[in-house]
Parts: C-alpha cells; sequence; structure tokens
C-alpha cells in the first residue's frame, strides 16, 4: 500500500498517571506525558510510515511548546497548530490492576482547543495535499463550538474530495453542553466513508441497539454482523464500518477482535487473547 498523507483534528493533552499500578494520589507522584485519540492514531500511522499533519490549538507556553516537540519527536507533522489560548487540556489517567477497572477524569473545560471558534481554521489550507481524514467523537463533545468545528471540518474535505475516517469513541463524561451525542453525531456519521465503533458507541453516538452485541463470551459476531448492515443501511454514503469487540477478563487480560463490513461483504477477525495489557488507555 502506498504511503498516504494523513490529517486528524482534535486536542492533544497532557497527560498525568501514578507510578505503576497506583491509585491517583496513592502517593505524591504524578508521571507527565501527552496523548489523545487523534494524536495516538497519527503517532502509529507515522510509525508505519505515512505522512502526518494534526491540526489542533495549544497554547503558546512551555506545556503547548512540550507538546508539539513531542509530536514531532514521533514524526507527526505539526505546521497546522495554531497556538492561543491560555491552557492545554488535562487528563489524570488511572491504570488498572486485576479486577479494579482503569479511571480517567478529564479537565478539559477553557483549553485552546475547547475555547476555538468556527471560522478560526483555514480548512482549505490545512487540507491542502491531504489523502485522508480522521476525527472522532471525542472532539465534538466538547462543546457546541468544538462541534461545529468539527463539522467544518468534514465538510471541506468531502468538498475536497478527501477520504473521512471517523472513530465515534463515546465519552458520556464530556457530552455536557445541552446536546445530546446522537443530536451532533448523526449528521457527522453521515459525512463520513469510514466509519469505527463498539456496540456502546452505536447505541449512545447514534441512538441505535439491538441488544448486546457483547454477550457472555464477549464475541457475538452475528449481532455484530446485524449492527454493522444497520449502520450501513441508515448511512449510504458509507463505503466501510469496523467494529471492535472485547472481552474484558481483567483489567490486565483482555480479549479483542473486530469485524469490518463493505458495500461488498462481512469478514470477520482473528481472536487474541492479550495476558498483559500494558496500557490500554494510551
Amino acid at each position: 500500500m502506498p504511503a498516504l498523507t494523513v490529517a486528524a483534528f482534535g486536542e492533544i493533552m497532557l497527560r498525568l498517571s501514578p507510578p505503576g499500578r497506583e491509585r491517583l494520589f496513592q502517593s505524591p507522584q504524578l508521571q507527565a506525558s501527552f496523548g489523545g485519540g487523534e494524536a495516538n492514531v497519527l503517532v502509529s500511522l507515522a510509525a508505519f510510515g505515512h505522512k502526518t499533519r494534526f491540526l489542533s490549538l495549544v497554547p503558546e507556553n512551555a506545556v503547548g511548546n512540550a507538546a508539539v516537540a513531542e509530536l514531532r519527536r514521533r514524526g507527526v507533522g505539526t505546521d497546522f497548530i495554531l497556538r492561543r489560548g491560555g491552557r492545554l487540556g488535562i487528563y489524570f489517567a488511572e491504570p488498572g490492576s486485576s479486577q479494579r477497572p482503569s479511571r480517567v477524569i478529564y479537565d478539559r473545560e477553557h483549553s485552546s482547543l475547547a475555547e476555538a471558534r468556527p471560522g478560526d481554521i483555514d480548512w482549505d489550507r490545512a487540507l491542502s495535499g491531504i489523502d485522508w481524514f480522521h476525527v472522532t467523537g471525542i472532539t465534538p463533545a466538547l462543546g457546541a463550538a468544538a462541534a461545529a468545528l468539527t463539522l467544518e471540518a468534514l465538510r471541506a474535505s468531502r468538498a475536497a474530495g478527501i477520504k473521512v475516517s471517523l472513530d465515534l469513541n463515546h465519552r458520556s463524561t464530556l457530552w455536557r453542553y445541552g446536546k445530546s451525542a446522537p443530536e451532533v453525531m448523526d449528521g457527522l456519521a453521515a459525512l463520513a466513508d469510514v466509519l469505527m465503533a463498539n456496540e456502546e458507541d452505536c447505541q449512545k453516538s447514534l441512538g441505535l441497539s439491538l441488544g448486546s452485541v457483547q454477550t457472555a463470551d464477549g464475541m457475538d459476531i452475528p449481532s455484530a454482523e446485524k449492527m454493522t448492515g444497520l449502520v450501513m443501511s441508515r448511512f449510504p454514503q458509507l463505503k466501510a464500518m469496523t467494529m471492535t469487540l472485547r472481552r474484558s477478563f481483567s483489567a490486565d487480560r483482555n480479549g479483542w477482535s473486530a469485524v469490518l463490513r463493505t458495500r461488498d461483504g462481512f469478514w470477520t477477525g482473528s481472536t487474541y487473547d492479550i495476558s498483559t495489557v500494558v496500557d490500554r488507555i494510551g
């Protein structure tokens, strides 16, 4: 497969985590790093040899500088990151252990991206030379302005003939600005070429439900086949949809599989038993 030039729009954040498997504030130490759903995708794509471009906003201070430097170190293009606003979003990530699940606490209000407004980004310029554009359902959950910016980005991508992938990635703790996820995400999904989700995402972001995709064994392929068919029927412009299927034995051991539906058929992936999960949050 030839290398693509892939852009993504979203927020890179400062991640603060306790050392090892400790709980938050069990000790006075927190380890600092950077992460974010869209940024993590670009880092992985850069590692696979694709050219990448991150579209975002970060503050003009030492924290923003460090975030941009980390992306550059990972091979992600940063020329279209705008520098404005007073702070970088933060998430506190507590790793799970055994039967204790992982936990994330967001501190993202009034961040540079959350304070951005429609029209702040010149999408024609930012998307010039791009083959593929990626976005998640996390950014439009931050507020009405972030949702409007995401819609701008998808419309500009479609107008430019750029392929669009949307990871629904529902975050219930973020949808707190007066609109429900389906009110916003339905319109965004209607502009995507490829949709990524799990069952909960389909239920909470699109208002679709068949019952449960994840049964006692965690891998109900027939239900996943029905759900992907329902989504593809609802959004006729979609060319493909993927669903991840996970069985959680503990925080340290997960079973993972995935399915893919296109207009030509339905395929299932292998199931992997990952016995030592290092960091599922990312």
